[in-house]
């Protein structure tokens, strides 16, 4: 049916929980899932082992011992019983709606992404599976939180076997840049991309930084983060479920025709952003001729160390808490 693959933090204190609260989660979505833990992490093997997952403990990783983003998919892929997959955050609870939304995308065949926004949620005890109506009252705690993220936090990607993400950069997990070239790469591909939020309630449940020795600023500030962002401006891939072809409705399908508006908004705001630096760049000798400097006519968003993905409403998503 489905092929579940995702990488965890060690399973210690609360993230032990949350992790073990999403992996048990897409387990029950159907009795045939398979799910794929990798990573060497503490207590990753004593998890796969309880709930029956398949633990690939080998990670390709960076010099700071980062995942890399490049090997989940490639390995994934090539080991996978089921020919659709999803890449998921491992702090992501799933209820039966996504299993609804995922088999309705399914059969329409081809090519396609299927992903949707999340809701952040505080969650710090297990949660009693074999309780009657666990799924109503997850739903509704997140539905009456109602801290919805907004288009570029993506934590799940749900994909047809034939979409062959392959040639993926050196992206590293747990910092930003890496899910909008995900997005992009569907778009370019031709493939359908689906936003399902209006039907799937993926309940994020809510951490801290501390698994990073700086912190949150680390994590969105960091040199691996800078180097994320790096590759994703470098061919200027940025894409968001704004971007996506069709919306998942509870009744149908629906094209997003408003994707070609944000398409053209992104393009013509890159455009004029270049523009504006040539200009100071030609003008330079002579502002600087007259004691001027380009901070007077650039205003402070347009600094060049300042990342563009920032063009759609906030930073990029960091996929936060997995190393």
């Amino acid at each position: 049916m489905l092929t579940f693959f995702t990488t965890a933090k060690p399973f210690r204190g609360h993230d032990g929980i949350t992790q073990k609260n999403a992996l048990k989660s897409w387990t029950l979505l159907h009795p045939d899932a398979e799910v794929i833990l990798f990573g060497n992490e503490d207590g990753a093997a004593e998890v796969a082992e309880e709930l029956r997952l398949h633990h690939e403990r080998h990670v390709a990783r960076n010099q700071f011992g980062t995942k890399r983003l490049d090997f989940l998919f490639s390995r994934a892929q090539a080991i996978a019983r089921h020919d659709l997959l999803c890449y998921i955050n491992c702090d992501i609870i799933l209820l039966s709606d996504f299993r609804v939304a995922a088999e309705r995308v399914a059969s329409l065949g081809g090519r396609y992404l299927m992903a949707g926004q999340r809701w952040d949620t505080d969650i710090a005890a297990p949660v009693d599976f074999y309780a009657a109506g666990w799924q109503a009252a997850l739903r509704r705690l997140a539905l009456e939180t109602n801290h919805q993220r907004p288009p570029q936090w993506v934590d799940y990607f749900l994909f047809s076997r034939g979409l062959y993400y392959k040639n993926t950069p050196p992206f590293v997990i747990g910092r930003p840049g890496w899910d909008p070239w995900l997005v992009w790469f569907a778009r370019n591909s031709g493939a359908r991309v689906v936003d399902a939020t209006q039907v799937v309630v993926a309940v994020h449940q809510n951490h801290d930084y501390s698994y990073h020795p700086d912190g949150e600023k680390g994590v969105w500030e960091g040199e691996e983060a800078q180097r994320n962002i790096a590759l994703l401006e470098r061919w200027r891939l940025f894409r968001t479920l704004e971007n996506a072809t069709h919306r998942l409705t509870l009744t149908r399908f629906q094209r997003n025709y408003r994707h070609w508006w944000v398409l053209t908004r992104t393009r013509v705001s890159r455009m004029w952003t270049r523009s504006r630096f040539r200009i100071l760049d030609w003008t330079r000798p002579l502002r600087h001729r007259a004691g001027l400097r380009q901070r007077s006519f650039a205003p402070g968003s347009l600094n060049r160390t300042a990342a563009s993905p920032e063009d759609e409403r906030g930073k990029p998503h960091a996929s936060e808490g997995i190393r």
